[in-house]
């Protein structure tokens, strides 16, 4: 009775850990040698995976103060709401962005309902999303992003006026739900062009990269959410490995950026070993 005492002590203990965690979100920084000889520095905010329902307040008030960061560019790849009144709220969060050159894209939690399922389930592979689960609102996410005058970038391409450059930017629709197409914007670049997708699947990875693009940036993985110190994430929710769940890799010779995402499903309001993040990458040039 003691050793059965003793484990649910430790499993409370531990799930308490867990949903603070998952509530103390972190600015991450990192440099990335992704422009070409001669570039000026380009600072860019990567945010994904709120996941906004109207219960998390302190998410949308921590996000709104990453205003005072001043980036050179925003990009958000997705999963930014869980609810059916989140939208006002994401718009809300994020107009104090509103002056800075932005883009986006969605993830199959913009487009759908989230609901109760078996968290082991991701552990046989990647998840499988219901699409006869109720709509949310996605088209009034897009249409208030791009009337705050952001770019949606789902399977089209668009080009942002920075004071250091020109930078083109390419996206996918999320390819968890196969809503990807990429081939509507492949091709060779000219300049400096950023790939954006939210989940990091393969086969979008490897179009990018074949295209010689500066950048890839992608969310969708939350990190693991639940990582085990010295192993690292379980799972990524996609084909990508494990050792890349979070931060920055290379991918066939591409730097990439995964973010760990600020948010969790309204059902799975937990994370370990990997706290909720936003990104400032810095993207120079060699030397």
């Amino acid at each position: 009775m003691r050793a059965l005492g003793a484990a649910a002590a430790v499993t409370a203990a531990g799930l308490g850990y867990a949903r603070w965690e998952a509530g103390s979100y972190r600015l991450r920084r990192a440099d990335v040698v992704a422009l070409p000889a001669g570039h000026d520095p380009v600072r860019v905010l990567h945010l994904s995976d709120l996941h906004l329902t109207p219960q998390r307040h302190r998410l949308q008030s921590w996000v709104t103060d990453l205003a005072g960061l001043s980036p050179d560019l925003v990009l958000v790849t997705g999963d930014i709401i869980s609810h059916t009144e989140a939208v006002p709220l994401a718009i809300n969060a994020l107009a104090p962005l509103g002056d800075v050159p932005a883009a986006f894209v969605l993830g199959s939690n913009d487009y759908y309902e989230p609901r109760l399922s078996n968290p082991l389930q991701y552990l046989a592979g990647p998840s499988r999303t219901d699409l006869s689960r109720p709509e949310l609102p996605w088209q009034d996410l897009i249409d208030g992003l791009t009337n705050m005058g952001w770019h949606y970038l789902g399977n089209s391409a668009q080009r942002v006026s920075l004071p250091a450059g020109d930078i083109d930017l390419r996206g996918v629709d999320d390819p968890h739900i196969d809503r990807d197409n990429y081939g509507l914007v492949s091709g060779p670049t000219e300049g400096v062009t950023i790939g954006v997708a939210h989940a990091p699947y393969r086969r979008v990875l490897d179009a990018m990269a074949d295209d010689d693009l500066a950048l890839i940036v992608a969310g969708h993985t939350h990190g693991g959410q639940l990582r085990v110190p010295g192993f690292g994430a379980l799972v990524t929710n996609s084909d990508l490995d494990r050792r890349r769940a979070r931060g920055v890799s290379v991918h066939r010779q591409t730097p990439m950026h995964v973010s760990a995402g600020l948010g969790t499903s309204p059902y799975t309001p937990f994370r370990f070993a990997c706290p909720p993040e936003a990104t400032l990458l810095t993207l120079s040039a060699p030397g």
